[in-house]
């Protein structure tokens, strides 16, 4: 079963570019079958990965980043492939 997780933060005003550098490079304790970051209006940045497992696996996920960053917690789903 594929399992994709998705996490969304948004950056304080004008601090995109540096929230997107800062979750390009997190690390995750393994690697994911595919990983695309995305970036959108609002200074916003979306990671999703995707992952061979149960809907309900224990996987690695990006940390909440420095909350200098960010103006909200972030956002977290997943989903399985329908």
């Amino acid at each position: 079963m594929s399992v994709a997780l998705m996490w969304e933060a948004r950056a304080v005003a004008g601090r995109g570019d540096a929230l997107l550098a800062w979750a390009k490079a997190q690390p995750l304790a393994r690697e994911p079958v595919r990983r695309e970051t995305l970036r959108a209006p609002q200074d916003r940045v979306l990671v999703i990965t995707w992952w061979e497992a149960a809907y309900d696996a224990e996987l690695p996920e990006l940390p909440e980043p420095d909350g200098a960053l960010v103006t909200r917690a972030v956002h977290r789903w997943r989903f399985e492939t329908a």
